[in-house]
């Protein structure tokens, strides 16, 4: 079978999960997107992820894509595709919409403009048009307009994927399937299911996360209770390959059911735990999964020889009235975990993440995601009083009866900084940025904030003078951790910390770590990879968001030059620009393959980007090297003495010598960006005499260093005359 692109849908913070599943699915070239993720498959791939996914809601193929400023515009792009390759005039239809940031707004006033189109067409060609069906129509077509672009797809899943088939009438404000299977997946379920551990939940509802955890454990997919399908009246349609895959699944169904491990609920509402059960018939799966009508005390796990996951989706206002209930009910759930589950791991999903505090735990890990348009934390617990000593990165975190006033005024600080960068933040669409910069002199530290598939904290101590009570400094530390904990709402092992001291002269900083975890954030438009244990510096100088953004506006059709290159970042917004090519030069190992991950990771990966390995003092000077470069992008570090280069670099002392080398690379008319992060740095006019220096450091200045304004220095510099 052919290769065709395909996009699969997901709730918004479960693409990564969603792309996971695609790989091991066989998808290929699959990149995530804003609410979903676009894979290259053969179609009994895109059968399987249809069968198989658990998370995404629509598995959709691209018909067409084209620019739609206009109705008129939307309709005849419409009309360029030949409908009649997919569907006929006894067939029914239908049109589903979603537009942002497009002149055609209006959603349904767009889909009939679809309507209209595809009806149109059969009626010329054929002299009759297809009926519209809003239900279980034979065809499901999709338009998804965005900043005036159109891309018309046929929905191969034909209604949303969450809808298993086993939902009876449920209760007030159920889970939906895929969310229920994103928690499980989150927690870690299949893993744990493969040891044989037990599942439970104490307050089951409708017991949706039950039985997609035995759906999980015991390999069934979770289309096979589906009868309707958008692709069964599509002409295109190949049966022989989907009846194959029924075959196969039904196949892994009953190898997996016995080997099921024990899986529990129960809940005190008798309506909910008659509901549970009525859905476990639907799924098929009375008798192998135990849901009573119990309260959450008797929960007990001592019957079960292995710790398991306790999971839950406790209330939050629907079944229970008063605030003071459910903070009642939260503190019982609390007290449980601790006294009768030791050894267990939970994950506590909450949609109201205040009740949270009353279950009286330090989350160790938190994630994001959306129960529809309501955003909810899902909380992870070990259950074991010596995790936090084994695994805490950092000193103890004070909790808020134990720290002193000058906490309060750090919380007041940070409260205030969150609410007005985050404001400008949310408006300039910069996902990381600073936070706190040793705004109060007792407590010295740079808190900056990273946000991707969930949040992350980097925190650095700048180092006391030795006139400070290191108790003192000790207990600070202690209060700002607790403070940004708790007013960042993060689990512990999203905050990363380091001490930052002062660089000798000739100093290398050292590795902190070898974990070698990278997290993908986004700046600009671009991606990148972000390391945040290892290092001093985590992949991304965040001071330098402004001057990156200036690359990638000159870089188009120029050739560019990234020297002391890094993680590639400056690359990678070069190309993103539009540049001709880039030559990205850096000695470190390291930094060269995160590089080259960086690059790829945005799609960069052609023969017009190069990079070298190589001292770039003694690359710019090698003989017979004659390329030119438009832009060139000099950033290096303050000293360097790396075991491979045959010198030391001290930037106050070289950089005339470095920024000369670097400017008999320039092409006529070409643009020298000079930076570094050097306090006490002074360039040397004098020795670079024959070149035009304009200091820009003001202007590539982000609004979240306004307060450190000597964080870095930037030049440009050209050739005199040019």
């Amino acid at each position: 079978m052919d290769l065709q692109r395909f996009i699969a849908t997901a709730p918004k913070h479960m693409e990564r999960l969603l792309a996971e599943e695609l790989v091991q699915l066989g998808a290929g070239e699959v990149s995530e997107l804003l609410g979903g993720v676009a894979f290259h498959a053969t179609l009994e791939t895109a059968y399987r992820a249809c069968l198989w996914s658990r998370v995404a809601n629509r598995v959709l193929l691209p018909l067409a894509q084209f620019s739609a400023p206009t109705a008129d515009a939307l309709y005849t792009g419409v009309q360029s595709i030949p409908w009649d390759e997919h569907f006929s005039t006894t067939d029914s239809f239908a049109v589903d919409c979603n537009t942002t940031r497009s002149k055609v707004s209006h959603s349904h006033f767009a889909a009939l403009k679809v309507k209209d189109a595809i009806a149109d067409q059969f009626r010329s060609r054929q002299g009759i048009r297809p009926s519209v069906a809003l239900e279980r129509p034979a065809i499901r077509v999709n338009l998804y307009l965005s900043h005036d672009q159109a891309t018309v797809s046929l929905d191969l899943s034909g209604e949303s994927l969450h809808r298993r088939g086993y939902r009876s009438l449920g209760v007030s404000a159920p889970l939906k399937e895929n969310l229920a299977a994103a928690i499980l997946l989150r927690a870690g379920w299949p893993e744990l299911a493969s040891r044989g551990v037990p599942l439970l939940d104490p307050m089951c509802g409708s017991g949706t996360l039950l039985i997609e955890g035995a759906m999980m454990a015991a390999d069934i997919a979770p289309g096979l209770l589906r009868d309707y399908w958008g692709f069964l009246g599509w002409r295109q349609h190949d049966p022989g390959v989907w009846q194959c895959l029924l075959l196969d699944a039904a196949e892994r169904k009953e190898r997996g059911l016995a080997a099921l491990p024990p899986i529990r609920g129960c809940d005190r509402d008798p309506q909910a735990a008659r509901t549970g059960r009525e859905n476990l018939a639907q799924a098929g799966l009375t008798g192998r999964i135990d849901i009573r009508n119990s309260d959450m005390a008797r929960a007990r796990p001592q019957e079960w020889s292995l710790p398991g996951l306790l999971v839950t989706n406790p209330p939050y206002g629907e079944r229970l009235g008063r605030e003071s209930d459910l903070t009642v009910l939260y503190s019982q759930l609390g007290t449980a975990l601790r006294e009768q589950f030791a050894g267990w791991r939970a994950a506590v999903f909450l949609a109201n993440p205040q009740l949270g505090k009353s279950l009286g735990l330090r989350a160790r890990k938190i994630h994001t995601l959306y129960n529809g348009a309501i955003e909810c934390k899902l909380l992870h617990f070990e259950i074991s009083p010596e995790f936090y000593v084994e695994n805490r990165r950092f000193p103890a975190p004070l909790a808020a009866e134990s720290r002193g006033e000058g906490a309060s005024a750090f919380a007041n600080r940070l409260r205030k900084n969150l609410k007005h960068l985050g404001r400008w933040s949310r408006r300039e669409g910069v996902t990381c940025y600073r936070l706190y910069d040793a705004d109060l002199p007792e407590y010295a530290f740079a808190v900056d904030l990273y946000q991707g598939a969930e949040s992350w904290v980097h925190v650095q101590e700048y180092q006391a003078p030795g006139n400070v009570d290191p108790q003192r400094a000790k207990v600070r530390l202690r209060e700002a951790l607790g403070v940004i904990l708790e007013l960042l709402s993060i689990a512990e092992d999203q905050l990363f910390f380091k001490v930052r001291r002062p660089q000798k002269r000739g100093q290398q900083y050292q590795k902190f770590s070898s974990t070698g975890t990278f997290f993908e954030v986004a700046e600009g438009g671009c991606r990148f990879l972000v390391n945040l244990e290892d290092y001093l510096d985590t992949g991304l100088f965040l001071d330098h968001r402004l001057t990156r953004r200036m690359l990638g506006e000159i870089a188009a059709g120029k050739h560019v030059l990234n020297l002391f290159s890094y993680t590639g970042t400056a690359s990678v917004y070069a190309a993103a620009g539009g540049a001709l090519s880039t030559t990205s030069v850096d000695l470190s190992k390291t930094y060269f393959e995160w590089a080259k991950r960086n690059m790829a990771l945005n799609g960069f990966r052609g023969p017009e980007h190069r990079f070298i390995q190589a001292d770039c003092m003694e690359w710019l000077n090698q003989p017979g090297v004659g390329e030119r470069y438009d832009v060139i992008f000099l950033d290096p570090p303050s000293h360097s003495s790396s075991k491979r280069m045959t010198g030391t670099l001290d930037l106050q002392r070289d950089h005339p010598e470095l920024i000369r080398a670097a400017a008999r690379k320039l092409a006529p008319a070409g643009v020298l960006i000079f930076s570094n992060n050097l306090r006490r740095f002074r360039i040397d006019r004098k020795a670079l005499s024959g070149l035009e220096v304009e200091d820009i450091s003001r202007a590539t200045l982000p609004k979240d260093y306004e307060r450190n304004p000597k964080i870095h220095n930037c030049w440009r510099i050209r050739l005199s005359g040019q």
